[in-house]
This record gives structure tokens, C-alpha cells and sequence, in this order.
């Protein structure tokens, strides 16, 4: 039967009323008060102190790397809450501040919100678990988890098994990998890396590229699958570009590497990093890449070239890590986490959560673009000109299908690794269980 106007007008002014209450409602949800504290913004300096608070990220901070995408906007999970474990400071300058600033990146593109803990490490806070941090979190209402360091490997499967219907990312891990060797059955974890071999190698070849005494160091943190398989990268990187674009003689080319002990100084527990960065520049290594999480190798290179030495380092993890010594910085190599993070919590927010295992490999149409790469490598000022032309050749060849894990190759000790011609599976790379022959240092922690 056909609505007569009045009816229409009752119906639409119901209809208005409606639809203002529910903009109440919202502005009501969006104004809550937060319980925790406000982190101070993501250029800050000072280390956070290491208490058990959590921090809430700033609802207005605009660190997050702005987007260039054209593709549709990620789906909202507004009122969705994720929490995020930090192995270190959220302002280090390296691996920390770069999960720490892609968590903010979910809540810009998603309108979801992050709290968090740092410094989650055995040091910092001794006696505590990251699966007991974890738990603290979920209490402040988090619905799903990030675990963000390989050290808190333990944490995500006993807080896992404890919590199956919640969410949780392993970044950097191997738990829901099928056919890796840490395999977990538990269907509510999932794994993110993202391909930092090839960030790896494009350091390694601006080392070489730049190197005056043929002589790089490389300051690695502690020994494990996943250090040893970055360094070797920057090593495979370093020994292309001095044979193949420098056509120079490989046995001119030194490469070692130092471990510190742990991703971050501790003091009275680890190798002290500026001095180990210090050891490798008096001893005639020019170029120091670092892997670790933190920026001394690149402090101490401004330090030294300040004084009139010509040396040069490479930082990791994070892109503003440039901003330490900017002169002296040949690039970095860093993770972009953010997309993935993104696809995690939108995954979680929608209810399709399902456990998945992605390695993410370089947008190898822009190494750089925020929205899209896992991987990138930003250009320092201390790059030359040449330098900077050759690296991009590299990179070209890279994206064109350069494999440089192709036999053939030996292990440190002598073994055969790939024969000649053969490639690397993506295990092989993964538990590489030795450094490279041609490379000098510790495989494995005595």
C-alpha cells in the first residue's frame, strides 16, 4: 500500500533521530578517556623508562609515513585494540621504533588503536615473561597480540597455547611455517619477516662500493639463524659489488664480523657496540654496517670522520636512523612493517584470522613506497654520486631476478653449501648454520 506523505515524514524524522544518536554515540566512544599514559612522540630521544606501564600511542601523532598508494583505503577496524611487545625502546632509532612507528601506521590507515610495552628483554626487566606482559596487555583490553622480536619466541608459544582465540603476530618468527623447523600447530599465531636479504645485500654493495682499504666490518648482535643469514647477505652483496661492478680481485676484499652479545648494548652483559664499532675503524675497516638494533656504529663513524678520518657506516632497521650522523652514512637498509601490520589487523578485526606465514619480499616497482614495500634502502649523504649510480644498477638487478644465494658456495668451515649452479630453497636460507667461506668470525657462539 502506497506511504502517504505524513507517514514519510514520521518515517524520515525517525530516521534522523536515529542516525544523531548514533553520532553521539560514536563521538562518546571516541572521546573515552585512556588509562595509560601517552608516549612521548616518536622523534624523542630519551629512552622510556622500564616500568611495567603501558603507553597508549598518540591519538594525534602524524609520524607515520604518509601514503602514496592509489589503491582503496585499508578497511577500518575503528574500536579495535592491538597490543605490541617491544624488545627495546620505542624511540631506539632502529628495530623497535620501526615496529613501534608501523603501529601507528595501523592506526592511521585503520583507525584501530595500539597500546604497548617496551623494553621487553630479560635485563630491563627482570623477572617478568613476554608472555606475562602480554597477558597485562589483553587485561588493558588488547584483542590481539604482537610479539616483535625472535627473543620473546618462547613467549608467543606459551602465551598461545594459553589464549587460543586470541590473535597473535610473531614478527620476525617461524612458529606457523609448515615447513620450517619451529612449526607450532597453533592456529591462532602467525609469522611476518620481511626479506631483509635483499636489504642485507644492497648495504653490503654500498660498502663495497665505497670501501678505500677493502676492509668492512660488520657488527652483528647475537649468533642465530637469522643474524647469520643477514650477514652473509651483506657479505654476498659486498663480494658482487667488488667483482662484478669494481671487477676487482676478491681475495683483496676483507669482510668480518663482530657479535655484541644481544640486538642492543646492555651494559655488563653484551660486548660494548661503540667500542667493538671503534676496535674495527682503528684496525683500517673504513665502512662498519651494522646489525644491531641500535645506532653506535654510525655515531661513532660521525665522531671519527668530525676528526678527519674517512670512514663511513650503514645502519639498520629503521629509516630515520640516517639522522644519527648524516654525513657518514652510506644508507640503511630498513623494515616497513606497516602494510603487513595493517593486513594482520584487519585480518583480526574482521574475525577472518586465519595462521599464515609471510616472508615479504622488496615492492620491487618502489623499494621506498610506504604502503606497499616490506623492505626498502634509503641513500645516505656519504654516498657518492657513483657510488649511488652503480648501488641503483644493483638494485635494478635485483628486481630483475639477480639471485646471489646460487652456487657455487661453501660454508664457513669448508663444506659445500649449493654446488655450482644450484639456488638456495627458502630453507636453506632461513637455517644457514654457518657464515660464508670468505667471510671472517664466529658462526657460533662459543
Amino acid at each position: 500500500m502506497p506511504k502517504t506523505r505524513s507517514s514519510r515524514v514520521l518515517i524520515v524524522g525517525a530516521l534522523l533521530l536515529m542516525i544523531v544518536a548514533v553520532g553521539l554515540f560514536a563521538a562518546a566512544c571516541g572521546s573515552s578517556t585512556e588509562t595509560t599514559t601517552t608516549a612521548a612522540p616518536a622523534t624523542d630521544t630519551t629512552a622510556a623508562p622500564a616500568s611495567t606501564e603501558t603507553t597508549a600511542a598518540p591519538a594525534t601523532d602524524t609520524t607515520a609515513p604518509a601514503s602514496t598508494d592509489t589503491t582503496a583505503a585499508a578497511p577500518s577496524a575503528a574500536g579495535y585494540t592491538f597490543g605490541m611487545l617491544l624488545v627495546g625502546p620505542y624511540n631506539d632509532h632502529g628495530w623497535s621504533q620501526a615496529n613501534y612507528e608501523a603501529g601507528q601506521y595501523v592506526e592511521q590507515k585503520t583507525g584501530a588503536k595500539m597500546i604497548y610495552v617496551d623494553k621487553v628483554n630479560t635485563a630491563d626487566r627482570p623477572g617478568t615473561t613476554p608472555e606475562q606482559l602480554a597477558e597485562d596487555l589483553v587485561n588493558q583490553g588488547a584483542k590481539m597480540i604482537f610479539f616483535t622480536s625472535d627473543d620473546m619466541k618462547d613467549g608467543v608459544v606459551a602465551f598461545a597455547k594459553a589464549h587460543p582465540d586470541i590473535p597473535v603476530l610473531f614478527t620476525s618468527g617461524d612458529t606457523a611455517w609448515k615447513d620450517g623447523k619451529d612449526f607450532q600447530n597453533l592456529p591462532n599465531v602467525s609469522d611476518i619477516m620481511g626479506k631483509m636479504e635483499y636489504g642485507k645485500m644492497m648495504a653490503g654493495a654500498a660498502a663495497a662500493l665505497t670501501t678505500q682499504t677493502g676492509k668492512i666490518g660488520f657488527l652483528g648482535p647475537l649468533i642465530n639463524d637469522e643474524t647469520r643469514r643477514l650477514a652473509a647477505s651483506a657479505y654476498l652483496g659486498a663480494r658482487y659489488a667488488w667483482t662484478e661492478i669494481l671487477k676487482k680481485d676478491p681475495a683483496q676484499l676483507k669482510f668480518t664480523v663482530n657479535w655484541i652479545g644481544f640486538w642492543f648494548n646492555i651494559p655488563g652483559v653484551t660486548s660494548d657496540p661503540t667500542q667493538v664499532a671503534d676496535n674495527f675503524f682503528q684496525q683500517g675497516y673504513d665502512v662498519v654496517i651494522s646489525g644491531i638494533d641500535t645506532t653506535e656504529a654510525l655515531v661513532e663513524a660521525g665522531k671519527l670522520a668530525a676528526n678527519g678520518k674517512k670512514v663511513w657506516a650503514i645502519p639498520y632497521d629503521f629509516a630515520g636512523s640516517l639522522d644519527e650522523a648524516p654525513t657518514v652514512a652510506l644508507g640503511v637498509p630498513y623494515f616497513n612493517w606497516g602494510p603487513a601490520y595493517v593486513k594482520a589487523v584487519t585480518l583480526a578485526a574482521s574475525g577472518k584470522w586465519a595462521s599464515f606465514w609471510d616472508w615479504n619480499a622488496p615492492d620491487w616497482t618502489d623499494i621506498n613506497n610506504p604502503d606497499t614495500s616490506a623492505v626498502g634502502f634509503k641513500k645516505g649523504q656519504g654516498l657518492s654520486a657513483d657510488a649511488s649510480a652503480q648501488l641503483d644498477e644493483f638494485i635494478k638487478a635485483l628486481a630483475g631476478g639477480l639471485n646471489l644465494w646460487k652456487g657455487p658456495l661453501n660454508l664457513q668451515d669448508g663444506t659445500v653449501y649449493l654446488k655450482d649452479g644450484e639456488v638456495a630453497t627458502d630453507q636453506q636460507i632461513w637455517y644457514l648454520p654457518q657464515l660464508l667461506q670468505g667471510m671472517e668470525g664466529q658462526s657460533v657462539s662459543k
